[in-house]
């Protein structure tokens, strides 16, 4: 398994740990910003961080891996391929906002279930991902990230494990210091940010 200071040089590696000032999924603003794409575009690398995602559960009975899309995608991939032949690996859809099940994936009651994300913030994808596992099956084994940026996340009771836990300080847009020096703003997340 990784070390946090591994996995935060393989993001450093890959000029995947960005600083700026970016506008955030949640609609917050920041100072850095963490481009999982840019890391995970390179197997070799993906197989290293989400693998020690995988062993942190390894000792956990998990049928499917969930993740939202589109930052989770190759998260839930690679995690349920380290933790055996037989687990799933599926993702979450936005359809009008929220999030769903489509392309034939299914969760079975019985199943049980790990939801994994690149980058956690405020966690609100990972709750809409939890709460939508939540329709299926109540057999949450845990949640898991490659970055946790310090927004806060409570997973209510879950085990959690993000393989980096950073500080990161986010702003509200009305009350952002960057925004207030006039450094030009980018929106480099996958989620649609209304403006």
């Amino acid at each position: 398994m990784l070390t946090q200071e591994e996995a935060l040089a393989i993001y450093k590696k890959r000029n995947a740990y960005l600083q700026g000032h970016f506008k955030l999924s949640s609609g917050l603003h920041s100072e850095f910003y963490l481009q999982s794409a840019l890391v995970l575009q390179y197997p070799h690398d993906a197989w290293k961080l989400c693998s020690s995602i995988a062993e942190y559960f390894k000792d956990k009975d998990i049928d499917v891996v969930v993740a939202p899309a589109m930052g989770g995608v190759l998260v839930s991939y690679d995690v349920a391929k380290a933790l055996g032949e037989n687990i799933r690996a599926i993702f979450a859809e936005r359809v009008d906002g929220k999030l769903t099940l489509r392309r034939g994936f299914s969760i079975d009651k019985n199943d049980r279930v790990l939801v994994v994300e690149d980058v956690v913030t405020t966690g609100k994808s990972v709750n809409e991902t939890l709460d939508l596992v939540r329709e299926y099956s109540d057999n949450i084994v845990g949640v898991g990230a490659l970055v946790d940026r310090g927004g806060n996340f409570d997973p209510k009771g879950l085990d959690y494990f993000p393989l980096i836990k950073l500080s990161i300080t986010n702003y509200e847009p009305d009350n952002c210091p960057l925004c207030k020096k006039g450094i030009p703003i980018e929106k480099p997340g996958s989620r649609f940010i209304k403006k």
